[in-house]
């Protein structure tokens, strides 16, 4: 992999070893760096140094993927905000709140779209109105409920 070395688009260039190695991290956050070896045909020390750029570089994350009904958060909702004037401060803004999970600048109906879980009615009720209204410049916001989680991945970009 040419860890430094970034592609016109300004996003590194991955080679098939990367991907594979991200690939295998997808489906398992704790393979061990010896497993991945074997799998790549690289050493142990190598894939470990791989992974480190990968993760110094922002390309992937480690984390434990945690299912919010089981966190006691019984509601999850996405919010469509539409602003009026610098979106990206609105933005910035949301980004502050804890109870915001997943903040995108969009194009369409709405300006940006944001995730959030809350552990009730009253807590998704006081998120929107006291707290996501308040903010200078939402003009308005529509909250889409979530009824059932139907699919979840983070495979994407090595398939």
């Amino acid at each position: 992999m040419t860890d430094r070395k970034l592609a016109a688009t300004g996003r590194p260039n991955l080679d098939y070893t990367a991907k594979r190695i991200i690939e295998l991290l997808q489906g398992d956050g704790r393979m061990s760096y010896s497993s991945i070896a074997k799998d790549v045909g690289l050493s142990e020390a190598a894939v470990r140094h791989r992974v480190h750029k990968l993760i110094e570089g922002g390309v992937v994350q480690i984390v434990a993927v945690t299912d919010p009904m089981q966190m006691g958060f019984a509601r999850q909702a996405m919010i469509g905000i539409k602003v009026t004037g610098n979106v990206q401060q609105v933005a910035d803004e949301l980004a502050k709140m804890d109870e915001l999970d997943y903040i995108v600048i969009t194009t369409g109906r709405f300006d940006i779209l944001a995730e959030l879980v809350a552990e009730s009615d009253d807590e998704l009720l006081e998120i929107i109105s006291d707290r996501v209204s308040s903010i200078d410049r939402v003009v308005t916001t529509e909250t889409f409920v979530y009824l059932r989680l139907v699919k979840q991945t983070y495979a994407w970009g090595v398939r």
